[in-house]
């Protein structure tokens, strides 16, 4: 997604964040993971914004936004995403978070729920496991010991199925250009790392009372099925679509079936206020 006229910076006090937004209709706010870039949601923006005002934006510190305090949790995230809403007049939104993007959308679910008309909670997660955790530690330690050229390599060999990747991967310079020229630096990228490490609401996630919809991949190797599972049975009412494929990175793999999928529940939901 290319700038364009629809983007400005937004200050939210401690930064100012990149925002973009598209079409008409109840308010959308589209959730990026560790990226943090808005540009995640390529795929997404057009079909969403024939039914609502779609809203996304780069998180604290990485993208287009301007820099801020260092990122150490998830909740930090949600605090700026609350101020994001305030800065723009939203009294109330539906939430799409992908990965970090849905543990961002559950602390606002328990912190503000009147903040939130729907809640799609994408390859997310409610606390660690012991697979998480070591695939997790493994890609801090490349980072901080083969740099960011390997830590992005592996991240993309975790996050999309090799169908995919295979045709589109022409060379290591141009698949990897745009996100070498926007990483935000070790100190930045660890403090994400810490807030997807640290990230365990599985025993509060019962009082989440947001109508909720938990989508996911059955190959997903960053976020495993049995974790959107979990956050589907751990949240009353919680609705979950297992896609037979397109790993961590489903939205972009397999777009049609995703956005239909998501689409069905935003738009069951639209013109309704959460319970």
């Amino acid at each position: 997604m290319q700038d364009t006229a629809n983007g400005r910076r937004v200050s939210i006090g401690h930064a100012e964040l990149y925002v973009e937004e598209h079409g008409e209709g109840e308010p959308l706010l589209l959730v990026a993971g560790l990226g943090g870039s808005g540009r995640f949601w390529t795929n997404q923006v057009a079909e969403f914004a024939r039914h609502f005002r779609v809203i996304l934006h780069d998180h604290r510190g990485v993208g287009r936004s301007g820099p801020g305090p260092i990122v150490s949790n998830a909740g930090e995230l949600a605090d700026d995403l609350l101020r994001l809403m305030d800065a723009l007049g939203l009294d109330s939104a539906h939430l799409l978070g992908h990965s970090t993007g849905g543990a961002i959308g559950q602390h606002l679910a328990l912190r503000a729920p009147q903040r939130l008309r729907s809640l799609g909670l994408s390859a997310s997660w409610a606390g660690p496991t012991p697979l998480f955790v070591q695939t997790f530690h493994t890609r801090r330690d490349l980072l901080i010991n083969s740099g960011p050229l390997n830590y992005l390599m592996v991240g993309t060999l975790l996050a999309c199925p090799a169908w995919w990747l295979e045709p589109r991967f022409r060379d290591t310079s141009t698949y990897f250009r745009d996100r070498l020229a926007e990483f935000p630096g070790l100190e930045v990228e660890l403090g994400r790392l810490n807030a997807v490490m640290t990230h365990d609401l599985r025993h509060r996630l019962g009082a989440i009372r947001t109508p909720t919809f938990v989508i996911g991949a059955r190959d997903d190797q960053l976020t495993p099925p049995g974790l959107s599972e979990e956050l589907a049975q751990r949240i009353p009412g919680a609705r979950l679509c297992l896609l037979e494929s397109g790993g961590h990175f489903c939205p972009q793999t397999v777009t049609d079936q995703y956005n239909a999928r998501v689409l069905e529940f935003l738009v069951s939901r639209a013109g309704r206020q959460a319970a």
